[in-house]
């Protein structure tokens, strides 16, 4: 079992008692009630809401210990700052742990693997996450459909492949998730593609030999590609001139992502995939996604998720390119 913080619970209502979410609601009315910013209303209570999420969410989870609980943690993480989505995730996996074997187990630690790769989390906080959903497989194995890997065998295997995460799984099912993800990631080492850019230049990633490039997949749509936009902007800006080449592919269309650009002075170069063939050819189930290849064109790392500064410059670090 993990251990839980306590320090951040001191001054308010003790964690597990009945009335602890109604004393924190009640906090929050009483201060926007005699509040007189009326002129910064919005963000004042904006903010006032996202410390009470914080507050109210933590006593739920070990108050109730129930699935429901959880559940609901899981739908409200992106309303917590980022900082402290680490602790609330671990405590998470501490009370998916405990929860009875069986299928509804399962689905959770798959959930939490699936939310925990969302930006720089921490390796602690990935191996928790994958030490559970590993737990949960071994307890209650999914029968396979068709001969595929089900969801969650193929969550544990990317976390493991491409998070350094360890996973010690001993089922056949794991070891196939694992072997698909081998085989696509040779598929994608030697696909090659021709894209247009934003001005109608043709752009063809195996005439980039040499140089260290960055495929990322992204929507301006998508919440965690927006995230990492600015990371990857700075990094791109940063190491262009050592020879860095990013490429944004995106399905969106050229006018919306121009906007996009402009709005928020993004200089890096997208290409355009409406019909998402390069995408379906680079195996991307889900969005943002990164590839990095190395100048020799072999593929050096990939990011299955939201990722930050630190991550990007390790990835660019195992490709041969340190800032």
């Amino acid at each position: 079992m993990l251990s839980h913080p306590s320090d951040k619970n001191k001054g308010v209502a003790r964690v597990g008692h009945p009335d602890s979410v109604a004393i924190h609601k009640g906090r929050i009315n009483n201060i926007l009630k005699f509040s007189h910013l009326r002129g910064s209303m919005n963000l004042f209570r904006s903010t006032l809401l996202a410390v009470a999420t914080v507050l109210i969410a933590t006593p739920l989870t070990h108050a109730l210990g129930s699935e429901d609980a959880i559940k609901q943690q899981l739908k409200i993480y992106r309303s917590i700052p980022a900082a402290q989505r680490p602790a609330i995730f671990l405590r998470l996996a501490a009370d998916i742990h405990t929860l009875p074997a069986g299928p509804d187990k399962v689905e959770l630690a798959d959930d939490l693997v699936n939310e925990v790769t969302e930006g720089d989390n921490g390796l602690k906080t990935l191996q928790a996450a994958g030490d559970t959903l590993n737990s949960a497989l071994a307890e209650s194995p999914i029968a396979a459909e068709g001969g595929t890997p089900p969801e969650p065998y193929i969550s544990l295997a990317k976390i493991a492949r491409y998070m350094h995460v360890t996973a010690t799984l001993d089922d056949p099912l794991f070891a196939k998730a694992l072997q698909t993800l081998a085989e696509e990631d040779a598929a994608v080492e030697r696909a090659d593609f021709t894209l247009n850019d934003l001005h109608g230049n043709t752009v063809t990633l195996s005439k980039l030999r040499g140089k260290v490039v960055v495929v990322n997949f992204w929507a301006t749509w998508c919440p965690p590609c927006r995230l990492e936009m600015p990371d990857l902007d700075a990094i791109y800006t940063r190491l262009q001139p050592r020879g860095l080449v990013v490429l944004a592919i995106t399905a969106d269309d050229a006018t919306k992502v121009k906007a996009f650009l402009a709005k928020n002075g993004y200089r890096l170069p997208v290409l355009l995939d409406p019909g998402k063939t390069v995408s379906k050819r680079f195996y991307v189930d889900g969005i943002p996604k990164t590839f990095v290849f190395n100048p020799e064109g072999k593929l050096a790392g990939v990011a299955i998720d939201q990722t930050g500064e630190r991550q990007f410059l390790a990835l660019l670090a195992a490709a041969g390119l340190r800032p």
